[in-house]
């Protein structure tokens, strides 16, 4: 089973090295071979890091390597096999079950009797049941392998915490721009790859680079399926061969702000249709999830408030879930938070109190807590007047009482201005009714 997960179609073994051929896999071809071709990840390879050790061949702790498909988990944990010199192992969760897995460490626990350590990579572990995931305890604990796991989800959802607090957690990062851009040039020009055979365009490369998602493997696959038309690959041999238009959006220019904004207006205006096109551009030419989600959660507050009071929660909850699931599953619930938005009654009651307190607050107009709303927990806070007079709402059977809440300055100024939509109709006729108790002369 050595080296298995990385055997692919048309792959020849010699002496226990694979021999990769022309009919591999372009993205299999490009995969690093050591570590100064890897790219994108600087932040788990620098000197002396828990990652850098392991691929160098001294790390002895067992890793579980988080992060986005096509983000290098499998190179490294390829690249560590390779420095490390012992036996290797291989195991995908969408095809091993307990048996598979206590049979590899019954081989690992023979191997280690002679000295011999095993270095078990494991893909998609989180699909890994807790019975499954178990099973690896003791072996990990002891030290008979060295767990080398890849999942695309969090881990501290998705993986036990025994075996969590066994494993170093090393979270890998979508590929920027820069990164899967150099991936592509090199498949162009590298002999494993199209070895400079093809000519392809600037904006070819491009439009390979925006399609990615900072995903190589999703780059490189587009790449070969271009190559493959025998012509010069250009954004309209990309085109046909992905059988989709290509998105005029550039994420790093004026069209990335351009098309934003036209998403955050479309929600705000309540046009649900004009959103979900946005929407749609945004993921096609393969923005960042993330960023759209932070751009609903901020919309959510912003535009919608107490209108929706529900409005941010499924924001967060679509972040949260994008975080969790990746795409391009998590494109669903972008959208489903994107019509909830749309069609949700808006109010910037919240962002207009907020700015209008603010502004109080740069104007000077801070001035001292009422006495009675003081801390009189310390010692001498009896003698200083503070917290003496004051009224304990949860006395009241209304649980409201008349009280002075802010400083002198600003007693009588209203912040908060409901609109009367959505929940904000009852809202405001509440509200009114609370100022008056509140506000009441004693």
């Amino acid at each position: 089973m050595a080296d298995g997960l990385f055997d692919v179609p048309g792959e020849e073994r010699s002496s226990g090295v694979a021999h990769v051929g022309a009919s591999t896999p372009l993205a299999v071809r490009m995969r690093p071979a050591s570590l100064d071709e890897v790219v994108g990840q600087d932040h788990l390879l620098q000197p002396g890091s828990p990652m850098r050790r392991m691929v160098e061949g001294s790390g002895a702790a067992s890793v579980i390597l988080y992060g986005p498909p096509g983000t290098g988990k499998t190179t490294l944990a390829s690249l560590i096999s390779q420095a490390t010199g012992r036996r290797f192992e291989a195991l995908s969760a969408l095809s091993a079950g307990v048996k598979e897995v206590r049979a590899v460490i019954d081989v690992a626990r023979r191997a280690a009797a002679h000295g011999e350590q095993t270095v078990l990579f494991i893909d998609e572990v989180h699909r890994f049941s807790k019975t499954q995931q178990d099973a690896l305890l003791s072996a990990v604990e002891n030290r008979v392998v060295l767990l080398v796991a890849a999942t695309t989800e969090n881990p501290s959802f998705s993986v036990v915490a025994p075996l969590l607090s066994r494993s170093l957690i090393l979270q890998l990062q979508p590929l920027d721009v820069d990164a899967v851009r150099n991936v592509v040039r090199r498949a162009i020009d590298d002999a494993r790859g199209l070895g400079g055979k093809v000519k392809v365009t600037d904006d070819a490369v491009e439009l390979l680079v925006q399609l990615s998602a900072g995903d190589a493997r999703r780059a490189l696959t587009a790449l070969e399926v271009a190559a493959e038309s025998g012509e010069d690959v250009t954004v309209e041999v990309i085109e046909q061969s992905l059988d989709k238009a290509a998105v005029r959006y550039d994420r790093d220019g004026d069209q990335h702000y351009d098309v934003v904004s036209a998403f955050i207006k479309s929600v705000r205006g309540s046009d649900v249709d004009a959103a979900l096109h946005y929407l749609s551009r945004m993921l096609v030419a393969g923005e960042d999830p993330r960023f759209v989600a932070r751009r609903l959660m901020i919309l959510a507050s912003e535009d919608i408030g107490m209108a929706d009071p529900t409005a941010l929660p499924t924001a967060v909850a679509a972040a949260q879930t994008v975080q969790l699931i990746g795409m391009p599953e998590a494109q669903l619930t972008l959208a489903h938070a994107t019509v909830h938005l749309a069609t949700a009654p808006k109010s910037n009651a919240v962002t207009t109190a907020l700015g209008k307190a603010m502004g109080d607050i740069r104007a000077g107009k801070a001035g001292q807590v009422p006495t009675h709303l003081r801390d009189g927990h310390y010692s001498g806070a009896e003698k200083l007047g503070n917290a003496i007079g004051y009224k304990y709402a949860h006395d009241d059977p209304d649980g409201v009482v008349p009280q002075q809440y802010p400083p002198d300055e600003l007693v009588g100024v209203d912040y908060y201005q409901p609109t009367t939509h959505g929940a904000e109709r009852e809202i405001a006729t509440r509200l009114d009714k609370l100022r008056a108790i509140i506000r009441k002369k004693r």
